[in-house]
Parts: C-alpha cells; sequence; structure tokens
C-alpha cells in the first residue's frame, strides 16, 4: 500500500473512513468519596442515564456555570 492510500483512510489505515478531530486532553483527578456518597452518586447518576463519572462532571459545570466562573 502506498501513502497516498494511507492517508485518506483513518489512523489505522482503514480505507473509507475519515479521521476524527482530536480532541482536547482530559484531566485525570483521584476523588475518594465516603461510601455513603458514592452510592447517592452512583443511583442519581443510574436515574439521569449517566456513568458516575458524567454526572460528577455535570454537577461540577453546574456549579461553575452558578458561580459565574
Amino acid at each position: 500500500m502506498n501513502d497516498s492510500a494511507a492517508d485518506e483512510g483513518s489512523a489505522s489505515g482503514e480505507p473509507g473512513r475519515t479521521r476524527r478531530a482530536a480532541r482536547p486532553a482530559r484531566k485525570q483527578v483521584l476523588l475518594r468519596l465516603d461510601p455513603k456518597v458514592h452510592d447517592a452518586l452512583a443511583r442519581w447518576a443510574a436515574d439521569e442515564l449517566r456513568s458516575s463519572n458524567a454526572q460528577i462532571e455535570y454537577l461540577l459545570r453546574r456549579a461553575l456555570a452558578e458561580a459565574g466562573r
């Protein structure tokens, strides 16, 4: 396979697929929670059809917006 054919495919060289725009790097944070807080958060996230991580990010974004930050 020549280089121009690889350029047309995805990063894996799969023909017919275009490359996606790179996402900005995400920061990782270690968060230690009381087991009861974690359980409540997990239930709340499930009720909202989100992962626990997505629920935490949603709540943080909402709090930041309310605080004007």
